[in-house]
């Protein structure tokens, strides 16, 4: 075996060659799937967009680097359904670029997290988690409420979800900013369009419990609010399975 080896390494082109091949076989091993990619995802019709003040979120989410503490898929092993809820789907990470699956959890999966717990609680365990989890290792995050958040951009972030498969709408893009702050101020002009706009479900509230400033709170927890409601589908299927003899 080590003979051969030394033997093929004092041929650089032989080993070239070897390499190549090598390269290919894998390249085809992660490129073929996705030639059934249609096969692969599920269709909804209910599946929903996030808003841009959602988006915003996932922003900052993916700003504060809490990926790498927390997965957002539950793979199909019981114990891992019996404590986050139903598997996840590929058709739930249809609009997300990039995906954060994750593998690394340091906290716990968050692909169920969405009106798991109140906004309450979101914005006291983002300033502070040891108040609501005294032996949680978290960092705080006590700026998000202090820091206004930026909207005037939103447009153009729609923008380019849409040049990658998200299906928004030049209505959607045009009004960006305008749907944000209408989705953390309810009692504003604003709201009403963004229940236009995103459909009648969309959670439109006071996320930070303040309505005299759009802060990144607003954002960040009306993301973690919506992540694993985007479709009833899983919900569905877990009911489906259930009731199979």
């Amino acid at each position: 075996m080590f003979g051969f080896h030394y033997r093929l390494e004092r041929k650089a082109i032989g080993l070239m060659l070897v390499i190549i091949v090598v390269s290919s076989i894998g390249g085809f091993v992660e490129i073929a799937p996705l030639f059934t990619i249609h096969q692969t995802v599920e269709d909804v019709p209910d599946m929903r967009l996030y808003t841009p003040l959602e988006l915003a979120g996932r922003n900052i989410y993916v700003r504060e680097g809490c990926y790498a503490c927390h997965s957002q898929m539950i793979r199909t092993l019981r114990d891992e359904v019996d404590r986050y809820g139903p598997y996840s789907l590929a058709v739930e990470s249809k609009y997300d670029h990039p995906m954060l699956w994750g593998s690394k959890r340091t906290g716990p999966d968050l692909a169920r997290i969405g009106e798991k717990y109140s906004d309450e609680w979101h914005v006291a365990h983002l300033d502070n988690p040891r108040d609501v989890v005294p032996v949680s290792v978290m960092p705080a995050y006590r700026w998000l409420l202090r820091t206004e958040l930026r909207i005037d951009d939103l447009g153009l972030h729609l923008k380019a979800q849409r040049a990658v498969g998200v299906p928004y709408t030049d209505d959607m893009i045009a009004n960006a900013a305008a749907d944000a702050y209408g989705q953390a101020v309810p009692d504003s002009r604003q709201a009403e369009g963004v229940a236009k706009r995103y459909g009648k479900a969309t959670t439109i509230r006071l996320f930070d419990g303040r309505a005299d400033q759009l802060t990144e709170m607003d954002a960040l927890v009306a993301y973690l609010q919506i992540l694993g409601r985007l479709t009833e589908a899983p919900y569905k299927a877990k009911a489906q399975i259930g009731e199979t003899p």
